[in-house]
């Protein structure tokens, strides 16, 4: 297919290419028929074939002169149609049951609107369409996607047809395993619909609801500006190329409501294959299709939602204008709608908050949110470094959207939630004030609706199902975790000026075990996960030293493994082995998939092969034999799109699961290794290994045990230094992250000739005041360490080092209480005031200004260059008054800001009067002698 794209008769081949997929499509169906589930493989690459047809791969890896200020990329635009009923079997009004929890009531006045409730709320609708609008729509729309190092662009292409109409014809209950549904639809690939009574069977609440009709479009309102070259229609216009001439087509579609649990309800979309209206069309039944029509007969009835390959329709054209036929051939070769948009209503003041680790807002009302694991960017808007990255590197500068890690996940101010199943790639696009519209990246759509009266009940059950971490072992959470490099010299030298210091240490972490190498830009890391026995000479007596004092040693790795021929005190080639061993990622061609990384390429593991897993356990099993009890689990979002894996899964979908299995993987061995220790050992809580990791996605809270920001920007800006931290920390926090954390003093610096981004002294100091209300107290040199300060700098950077280091450790006692709290019901340590003021409007304005840790702690950062003072806002609905933790003085008064003054070494902390953990807290501050 790459061939066809570069070829110049390209327009002729992929017409030739195409009428190829069209007759595997009529094959692999009939197989399919004949033999069943046995020919899986055959619908897997079909999948594939069909999707490299209209999909787009540019790879912007080498470019290195590049529009410093480029256009966000083209989307399809906000989708509008109207909403019709069957009212000869829909009723003006009527409640209908899902599960026992739920009711969902349908009204016809204003075109007809659907509400869900639950019953405990009967007033108070969690889900809602807009009177007389379509909530379901569906287009085949052509895909473009520009990669470059870990960055994503997602564009959408030619449009080929819009079905943006909906007619309701009939919602039923399904009461019992005996009712069947037959479709009596030969656009629909199986012919009828079900459930598949063995998997659904155990957990199953009836009654469940089915919703079925048509969607459609109309030719009538359909026109083209050729000037402008701009599709409108009624409710639907953008910057994006269309067909001139579009043909009335319809589909049916099936939207089922089951209620999950008490609190949540599951939702599925599915379409069927779209039909066309034509001038004329006789039908014919050839040797094949009458083939095909036996074995449809012959098909077994299994109640479920059944996908199966796209179908030729038996016709021939008589007559048609070209133009309508190459319009008509066009949107056939899809097969099948490949968009498909989820419309729903929101109210003008209702606030958005979630969507995974966001580093720029808390609020997305007005936004069009994309959820995509990538790289967050260099900058990501703050300038004058955005443009600087973009220039030299196609997109590396990123934008307020782009992040490590997001989720198909949200809440609202009105206590209305959602999330999406699956790891299409999706957009949540919240620009109208009215409306909610989901857009998917395929086919169907599945998630889950959810029900709580305040954030924190809504943070529990969304977490009750994706997973939560486990508990922290107490050594990651006692003292500091000291990120430094340098060698076995380097750490004593460093850890003797700790001890002068009385440094309460949990951990060294060394992330240049592997040694370091010279590239064009500086000294880089080794990817090859054994240690560098020249650098850390004396690696063993070293870690049993530090474990003389209690202190642990953490060392790095990656999914990625960089050629080593070149390494001369190498022990392994780690590469050439899982090249070997079949385990990398491959190219269309199969040979192993070198993905640009920086100034060299790596071999990225294939971890969908069956044999990936036990092997990378075993190089961690040698590092952990070594002494080692925890590491940084570094990338994961960088999985080409183009790239081809062991189990045959969508590249777009497998790249936003990757870092879900790469956790998994980290996860279990962390586990098996618990599990297998003996005696004294195995009772002590302290002998427990930890990792921690920075891609992830709607599930990574399951398998994660503790995530870090990634690599800010060593600033002040909004959008990627130190303010960023502080909002992602709470958005992540929001979707089900427990545990975060940010480098102290943030990573990444530059040091060119017109920009210079260095860590400057006061920023470390403010980024340890910081960091030490947040789960991990962690240091890192920084990309370029000699251009940044660092805690060893000199006495004062020492100082203030030790003394946050034992804030830290003063309220231990509360972290570990919320921990458990968080292990059990999955909410985050650090708090955004919303968790538990959600009444206060004011509350819901605020984003990295103030946070809360716990219930009990209020913590208002210094944020800003040169500033010695902060505006602290005391919530309303709150009964106690708050407690400046440095003077004692009280404040009583809620929903008031004021004030505070908050020098370098004393923060605006606060804790509530009367309570138990404020108490205890300034006690062990004076213990430590910082009161």
């Amino acid at each position: 297919m790459q061939a066809i794209n570069n070829c110049p008769d390209r327009t002729n081949h992929l017409k030739k290419w195409k009428q190829t997929t069209t007759f595997l499509s009529e094959t692999f169906q009939c197989l399919y028929e004949l033999f069943g589930t046995s020919t899986a493989f055959f619908c897997c690459l079909f999948q594939q074939i069909t999707t490299m047809t209209n999909l787009k791969i540019t790879k912007k890896h080498h470019m290195h002169l590049n529009n410093p200020f480029p256009s966000p990329p083209t989307s399809f635009p906000l989708l509008q149609g109207d909403l019709s009923a069957n009212f000869q079997t829909l009723p003006p009004y009527k409640a209908f049951s899902i599960g026992r929890d739920f009711q969902l009531l349908w009204r016809s006045e204003n075109g007809g609107s659907l509400s869900i409730y639950h019953l405990s709320h009967p007033t108070r609708s969690i889900w809602s369409t807009i009177p007389g609008q379509a909530f379901v729509s569906a287009a085949m729309v052509e895909t473009e996607v520009e990669e470059s190092r870990g960055s994503f662009a997602v564009k959408d292409g030619a449009v080929h047809l819009v079905c943006n109409h909906q007619t309701i014809d009939d919602i039923k209950e399904i009461n019992g395993w005996d009712h069947e549904l037959e479709v009596k639809d030969h656009h629909f690939p199986s012919g009828y619909l079900g459930l598949d009574q063995k998997s659904h069977q155990k957990d199953t609440k009836f009654p469940m609801l089915l919703i079925n009709g048509r969607i459609f479009n109309t030719k009538k309102k359909m026109m083209m500006k050729k000037k402008k070259n701009r599709l409108q229609e009624t409710g639907f216009n953008g910057d994006i190329k269309c067909n001139s001439k579009v043909l009335p087509a319809s589909a049916r579609y099936w939207v089922l409501f089951e209620q999950k649990n008490s609190s949540q309800i599951g939702f599925q979309v599915m379409l069927g294959q779209p039909s066309y209206e034509y001038r004329q069309m006789t039908h014919s039944r050839g040797g094949f299709s009458r083939l095909k029509f036996r074995l449809h007969r012959l098909r077994k009835r299994k109640f479920e939602w059944y996908w199966s390959l796209p179908k030729l329709k038996g016709f021939v054209r008589v007559s048609s204008s070209e133009e309508e036929m190459e319009v008509l051939r066009a949107a056939e070769e899809f097969g099948e709608f490949n968009r498909v948009f989820l419309t729903y209503s929101s109210e003008e003041k209702e606030r958005f908050f979630g969507f995974g680790e966001q580093f720029s807002h808390m609020d997305f009302k007005g936004k069009r949110v994309p959820i995509f694991v990538q790289e967050q960017g260099i900058g990501r808007g703050d300038q004058p470094i955005t443009f600087a990255a973009n220039l030299v590197s196609y997109r590396a500068g990123g934008d307020w959207s782009t992040t490590y890690a997001p989720s198909p996940f949200y809440m609202t101010s009105k206590m209305r939630s959602l999330y999406l199943e699956g790891y299409e790639y999706s957009v949540f696009d919240l620009t109208k004030n009215d409306r909610v519209q989901i857009q998917i990246h395929g086919n169907s759509i599945q998630g889950r609706i959810l029900h709580g009266n305040s954030p924190s009940e809504l943070i529990e059950r969304f977490t009750e199902t994706i997973g939560r971490p486990p508990e922290l072992p107490g050594w990651i959470i006692s003292g500091a975790v000291v990120g430094m490099q340098g060698g076995t010299d380097a750490v004593r030298k460093i850890w003797n000026d700790l001890k002068a210091h009385e440094v309460p240490i949990s951990a060294f972490w060394l992330q240049d075990w592997v040694g370091q190498r010279e590239t064009v830009i500086g000294s880089q890391l080794w990817w090859n996960w054994e240690v560098d026995t020249t650098r850390y000479f004396g690696w063993k007596q070293l870690i049993k030293d530090l474990g003389a004092w209690h202190i642990k040693v953490m060392t790095y790795c990656n999914p990625c493994l960089a050629p080593t021929d070149e390494k001369q005190n190498r022990r392994r080639n780690l590469y050439e082995e899982a090249k070997a061993l079949g385990i990398l990622v491959k190219k269309k061609n199969g040979e192993p998939y070198m993905v640009p990384n920086t100034a060299f390429d790596v071999g990225m593991l294939d971890l969908t092969h069956p044999n990936t897993s036990s092997w990378f356990k075993e190089i961690l099993q040698e590092m952990v034999d070594d002494g080692v009890r925890g590491w940084m689990a570094d990338f994961g979002e960088g999985l080409p799109i183009d790239a081809t894996l062991y189990s045959g899964d969508d590249p777009i979908t497998a790249h936003n699961r990757y870092p879900e299995i790469w956790a998994q993987i980290n996860r279990e061995f962390a586990d098996e290794w618990k599990s297998k220790l003996v005696g004294k050992e195995k009772e002590d809580p302290q002998e427990a290994l930890v990792f921690f990791m920075r891609a992830g996605f709607r599930n990574s809270p399951k398998w994660g045990m503790l995530f870090w920001e990634g690599d800010q920007m060593v600033s002040w800006q909004a959008n990627d230094g130190i303010k960023s931290a502080v909002t992602g920390l709470l958005s992540s926090g929001l979707s089900g992250y427990a545990f975060n954390h940010s480098d102290i003093g943030g990573y990444c610096a530059v040091n060119l000739p017109f920009i210079k981004y260095r860590r400057s002294e006061e920023l470390l100091l403010r980024w340890m005041e910081l960091n030490a209300f947040t789960t991990v107290f962690r240091t890192h040199e920084g990309n370029k360490p000699s251009c940044n300060s660092q805690f060893y700098s000199n006495d004062r950077t020492l100082s203030q080092f030790a003394r946050f280091a034992k804030v830290y450790s003063a309220w231990k006692f509360y972290r570990i209480q919320l921990v458990k709290e968080a292990a059990q019901r999955g909410l985050p340590i650090c708090r955004h005031l919303f968790v538990h003021y959600p009444e206060d409007e004011y509350v819901l304005t605020l984003g990295h200004q103030q946070f809360l840790v716990g219930s009990e702690i209020l913590v208002v950062p210094v944020l800003d260059k040169g500033k010695n003072n902060v505006k602290a806002y005391f919530p309303l609905n709150e009964s106690s008054s708050w407690q400046h933790i440095w003077t004692g003085e009280v404040h009583a008064k809620p929903g008031c800001e004021i004030k505070v003054d908050a020098p370098v070494g004393y923060p605006a902390v606060f804790i509530k009067v009367g309570s138990v953990v404020g108490e205890t807290f300034i006690r062990n501050l004076k213990i430590f002698n910082i009161l």
